[in-house]
């Protein structure tokens, strides 16, 4: 656990954010349709793999999808990791990290890392599910856990590790008019992975492929 912690340094990026959020928000997400789309319990088949994944042994982790129960519409309470951590400096995430062998679950690993990294109390959060398992390029095969926040909540920061807690429209992120695709030369090869700018943040990587995940089983339940 890293040391350090500070105090509440949460930001709401639909207030920050004027003109960005709502105004390009697509349509409303309905949240009892999330039910009918995720998994009732954490499956490593069918998967997402991450361009550029192979029969590497990945480490198992685990991720808290946050969607909060908003006045008006849900959002999703994202992160920023501090410009100093050697893994993913400065990325946008989701609160998680690597299982650790007293986790007993997926669920327990992601709700002890939001714990530590964000101070949120599992109080306010409630598992409804999960998304199929998002193995990334970088080593390691992510559980996502989506879960329902009910506010009011305070966080506490590790300053260590978390620069900023913000928070983003669901339907900003389900609008795929805000999914972006691009490139990269990442370990002698051509990697590609989607992106979601929203206003000073750049969503990409895992995470943006985290909520491609959601986004594709919404679609379809939608047909």
């Amino acid at each position: 656990m890293p040391a350090g912690h500070g105090t509440a340094n949460v930001s709401s990026a639909i207030e920050a954010l004027p003109g960005s959020a709502t105004e390009a928000s697509g349509k409303a997400v309905d949240l009892d349709q999330l039910w009918q789309v995720l998994s009732v319990e954490p499956a490593s088949s069918p998967c997402v793999l991450e361009d550029g994944v192979g029969e590497e042994d990945l480490l198992p982790a685990a991720v808290l999808f946050p969607i909060v129960r908003r006045t008006g519409e849900p959002t999703v309470l994202l992160t920023q990791r501090t410009a100093h951590l050697r893994d993913h400096p400065g990325q946008i995430s989701f609160p998680g990290g690597r299982c650790e062998a007293s986790d007993p679950s997926p669920a327990d690993t992601a709700l002890r890392e939001t714990i530590e990294e964000i101070g949120l109390s599992p109080a306010h959060v409630e598992i409804i599910g999960y998304l199929p398992e998002y193995r990334t390029s970088t080593g390691f095969r992510v559980t996502p856990v989506v879960a329902m926040v009910t506010p009011p909540f305070d966080l506490q920061l590790d300053t260590f590790e978390v620069a900023e807690a913000f928070e983003v429209p669901l339907s900003f992120l389900m609008d795929p008019a805000n999914h972006q695709r691009h490139s990269l030369h990442y370990r002698g090869k051509l990697r590609h992975y989607y992106a979601m700018p929203f206003g000073d943040y750049f969503i990409w990587g895992a995470t943006a492929g985290i909520i491609m995940s959601l986004y594709r089983a919404l679609e379809v339940a939608g047909r």
